[in-house]
């Protein structure tokens, strides 16, 4: 078995993994992130670049290198209810220069920052390299982890600190024992991708229609729609006994789009089950380890708010951890530190989307939610429209942005 070392060993290469990575190695730490699959190519993951990850990059001196990845622009999320169009938030008047989402393919993303932490002489990127378990010492500290690398070879990783970055369900937070408080969810979502007709007017919005006890939102994304239908909790082998066409007329009729694009949806295995869980741990660490993100805090997809939170953990996590990880004497005191830091943001944004779930998305599945009866929050979002900045900039930016640490700017 093959036996290593690094200072700090992050499981994970999604945006919190790949963003402590870099960060890390700008500090002059040793980091070393395992990547189990071979590339960043998957569907469906969260492709929203919040207006505070976007000043981010531009304060790590990737701005330039960002804005040359295909993107499209999101300034307003409206949703329609059974014909009352209600603008739930917009982000042309938060403060700062980035006033949009950037909607960018997840892998792109990724890739730039790996591009740039390769730049670093002390980080190292490991694709292809799963870890199955945690190596720990005298009384229980973690001491690294055991991995199976590209070949097939176990090995070891021993390491200072390991971070789990793993995500929603992380094999190295179950393996230290840590378990989440899960919350009630009343929803699952079909993730598929609709083709955009020729004639499709392309405006660069989040788009959220209910109506008849069906919720779909969508997402422009130049030639084809991200697009994420609702349904309740447990329902997708019942609904799935109906034929692939009994969706397409649902989702025609629901958001009126052509027929003929509905047709690239061509079997139910172009539809995507997100069983959707939210939870969050009561203390993300144990000595020697830590848990960010979805690892430590599983979000909703409401508001596509969990890439921004887990990018913000990252940063919260090097600005604490640089200097004892430099020092070799990072402790567990330190790693209370960025929990702490970061639990008022997360307990806020859980609050936010339990409060969306119950007044918004469980009535519309029941068909009780109306358009001439909608409920405080929207009909103060009408009569009220400064408030679509606050609902804008609390989605677009959050509580507690974080700043990059001095040591990380370019």
């Amino acid at each position: 078995m093959e036996r290593e070392r690094t200072t700090c060993c992050v499981v994970g290469g999604g945006p919190a993994g790949m963003m402590l990575g870099l960060l890390l190695a700008r500090a002059g730490v040793e980091v070393t992130v395992l990547e189990k699959h071979g590339d960043f190519l998957r569907d469906f993951r969260g492709d929203t670049v919040h207006p505070s990850t976007l000043r981010l990059l531009d304060e790590l001196g990737l701005g330039e290198r960002f804005a040359g990845l295909p993107a499209r622009r999101l300034q307003e999320m409206r949703m329609r209810i059974d014909g009352t169009t209600v603008v739930a938030g917009s982000l042309r008047r938060v403060p700062g220069r980035h006033k949009y989402i950037a909607m960018v393919p997840q892998w792109d993303f990724l890739d730039l920052l790996a591009g740039a932490a390769a730049e670093e002489p002390s980080f190292t990127l490991r694709m292809r390299t799963a870890v199955t378990g945690l190596r720990t010492g005298p009384g229980g500290r973690v001491t690294g982890v055991t991995y199976v690398d590209e070949r097939g070879v176990p090995g070891e990783l021993a390491a200072d600190l390991t971070v789990a970055c793993d995500g929603r369900d992380s094999r190295v937070r179950r393996e230290a024992g840590l378990t989440p408080d899960y919350f009630d969810v009343p929803i699952d979502v079909w993730q598929v991708r609709v083709p955009a007709p020729r004639d499709a007017v392309k405006d660069g919005r989040v788009f959220l229609s209910i109506r008849d006890g069906q919720v779909a939102a969508t997402m422009d994304r130049g030639d084809y729609y991200q697009t994420s239908y609702l349904i309740e909790k447990g329902a997708d082998a019942r609904l799935r006994a109906h034929g692939i066409e009994w969706f397409r007329d649902r989702l025609g009729d629901l958001l009126d789009w052509d027929r003929e694009a509905l047709r690239g949806i061509g079997s139910w295995d172009d539809v995507k089950l997100l069983e959707v869980t939210m939870g969050r741990l009561r203390r993300w660490y144990r000595d020697g380890l830590l848990c960010i993100g979805d690892a430590a805090h599983i979000m909703s997809p409401v508001g596509g708010v969990g890439v921004n939170l887990a990018v913000q953990d990252a940063v919260a996590a090097a600005r604490f951890l640089a200097a004892p990880l430099r020092r070799g004497d990072v402790g567990v005191r330190d790693l209370e530190r960025v929990q702490k830091r970061r639990r008022l943001p997360t307990a806020v944004t859980h609050a936010s989307q339990r409060g969306e779930h119950e007044t918004l998305l469980r009535p519309a599945l029941a068909g009780t939610l109306r358009g001439d009866r909608l409920p405080l929050p929207l009909k103060l979002l009408q009569k009220v429209p400064p408030l679509r900045t606050v609902t804008g900039y609390l989605g677009g930016v959050g509580v507690r942005p974080e700043r990059a640490p001095g040591f990380a700017r370019r």
